[in-house]
């Protein structure tokens, strides 16, 4: 590659590192908390929460989070990326220093619900400055970084989270966010250009409260959902049905809209849509997968949360590996082969949790966590490039937020539907055996694995023969999970076969006088592609 030809930013691998820190102090910090939740429910170690509480703990981040994405994107674009990444790495700080010092369940969720606000200006921003910092025969590569990221920390967050339980207070999970804010804050100022879009426009203020009313109704009757295991309850549905219209009303209105927050016309090109589809589908299995797998982990083999968080390593390093590797196969294979081998090896790594038992050897599970994220490494890089190569630079922010506002959501719906299915079928199976228990023992003990040791915990001696039962009834409803989420991984790869473009060149590499007439490569990366900046097209007249 002709150096004098790059119209990436001198500092752009630099500012690709800060971006990583950024991403990762948010990413991380679900998973991190996800460990401390028994602690945080214990009276003395921690705040006495109840399960409805710490569900809304981590619930009132989710809601807040997603319903926000797109207009935080919306205004990175119009104001400036790095002003909104600044913005929200200090209320994202500062709300993690009042979740440490939190002292009640009541507290902690309203701190929880500012991290989601400081998180949702994060996210967008990250990946938005990425792909104006780098030119776009890089911005694959670096997107493959990107995505890396998110699978290291879901995997490194719960040995994270382990080792500060074991060595200091439950608040350490959320303190450790501090000092990586501040450091991150400090990389920014120094290293990151301020970008945004040069034509904004007027703001589309009808758009954008439509996007927000209808995501967190959507995602409230989601998390509700997952909460109660009833879909047929009024205070379920009724969020769901309201969260749909008031969404289908903001495509109608941004159709007819002479300034849309989001121009719809995008899902007509099949290589933004398949990705985005294939996007939510993939992280509704996975992260339905990631729920039960913490509870066989810990509750039936009888893990630690810091060996338990060990365990994920495998997954982690596949992401380390091979998503930064997934441009190169996607530039020799074209990206609909890649996606698709891809979401079949996860499929592969779902399916096979069905086959574990109390007593699998651990090996069978580390090499399941390695497929999925080999699997993952070569989906979530080449989908959200392709999302991002069908925008212009200059609405980076838009695209950023809609790949993410999708993975929230298809997390969102994973964990909430599938466990759903899991509470069901474990439900279903430890009935039988808790006739001789006292009515209340009962109903707690039909409730969750973990509430079942808890109950056996509690009656002593007498308790050890509910072990045996509860375990093998959760593994049934495990099996039935991972099943469904192995159909929801297969759909995906059909979505992405179908759909996805096939094999195509870039740019650069087909006519490379565009480049000239487009602006050179001279100036500010925004002003300098007025035009989308579509990386690659389809030479394929058939899909393959």
């Amino acid at each position: 590659m002709d150096a004098a030809e790059n119209s990436g930013h001198p500092r752009r691998w630099l500012i690709l590192g800060v971006m990583v820190v950024s991403l990762l102090v948010v990413v991380l910090d679900n998973t991190v908390l996800n460990v401390a939740m028994k602690v945080i429910a214990d009276p003395k170690a921690g705040l006495g929460a109840t399960q409805s509480q710490l569900e809304w703990a981590i619930n009132a981040y989710t809601l807040v989070f997603a319903g926000l994405l797109f207009s935080f994107g919306i205004l990175g674009d119009r104001y400036g990326r790095r002003r909104a990444l600044i913005v929200g790495l200090v209320v994202f700080g500062a709300a993690s220093l009042a979740s440490a010092y939190a002292t009640s369940p009541g507290t902690l969720i309203g701190a929880r619900a500012l991290m989601g606000i400081g998180g949702a200006a994060v996210l967008p921003a990250t990946l938005s400055i990425i792909s104006n910092v780098f030119d776009p025969r890089e911005r694959a590569r670096a997107i493959g970084v990107w995505g890396g990221t998110v699978g290291l920390a879901v995997a490194i967050g719960p040995i994270l989270g382990g080792f500060l339980l074991e060595h200091f207070w439950w608040g350490s999970v959320f303190l450790i966010n501090v000092p990586i804010v501040l450091a991150g804050l400090i990389a920014i100022v120094l290293l990151v250009p301020e970008s945004k879009n040069p034509n904004p426009g007027k703001i589309d203020i009808v758009g954008v409260l439509l996007s927000i009313v209808g995501l967190v109704a959507l995602v409230y009757g989601v998390v509700h959902g997952g909460d109660h295991g009833d879909w047929g309850s009024p205070t379920v549905w009724g969020p769901l049905a309201a969260g749909a219209l008031i969404l289908a009303g903001f495509i109608a209105y941004e159709r007819r809209s002479s300034h849309p927050a989001l121009d719809v016309r995008l899902f007509r090109d099949p290589r933004f849509s398949a990705a985005v589809g294939a996007t939510g589908l993939m992280f509704f299995a996975a992260m339905g997968t990631f729920f039960f797998s913490v509870f066989y982990i810990q509750n039936v083999r009888g893990f630690s949360p810091l060996s338990s968080g060990l365990l994920l390593l495998p997954f982690a390093a596949a992401q380390v590996v091979f998503a930064p590797q997934s441009a190169k196969l996607v530039s020799r294979y074209g990206a609909k082969l890649v996606c698709t081998i891809g979401l079949l090896l996860v499929a592969v790594s779902l399916g096979g949790f069905t086959q574990l038992s109390a007593d699998s050897p651990l090996w069978l599970l580390e090499v399941l966590f390695f497929v999925q994220g080999v699997g993952m490494a070569n989906v979530t890089p080449p989908a959200t490039e392709a999302i991002m190569s069908v925008l212009p630079r200059e609405k980076a922010g838009v695209g950023s937020a809609i790949g993410n506002t999708v993975r929230q959501v298809g997390g969102a719906l994973g964990v909430a539907v599938l466990g759903s299915v899991l509470a069901s079928v474990y439900r279903d199976h430890i009935t039988p055996h808790l006739g001789g228990l006292p009515a209340a023992a009962r109903d707690t003990a039909a409730e969750s694995l973990p509430a079942a040791d808890g109950v056996a915990a509690a009656l002593g001696p007498a308790g050890r023969s509910l072990i045996e039962p509860a375990n093998q009834a959760f593994l049934s409803a495990m099996h039935a999970a991972a099943f469904g989420s192995a159909i929801v991984a297969v759909l995906g790869a059909a979505v992405v076969a179908r759909w996805l473009p096939g094999r195509y060149v870039p740019a650069h590499r087909r006519v490379p006088a565009q480049r000239t007439a487009a602006g050179g490569a001279t100036g500010t990366p925004d002003q300098a592609s007025p035009a989308p900046d579509r990386v690659a097209e389809t030479v394929d007249a058939q899909r393959e």
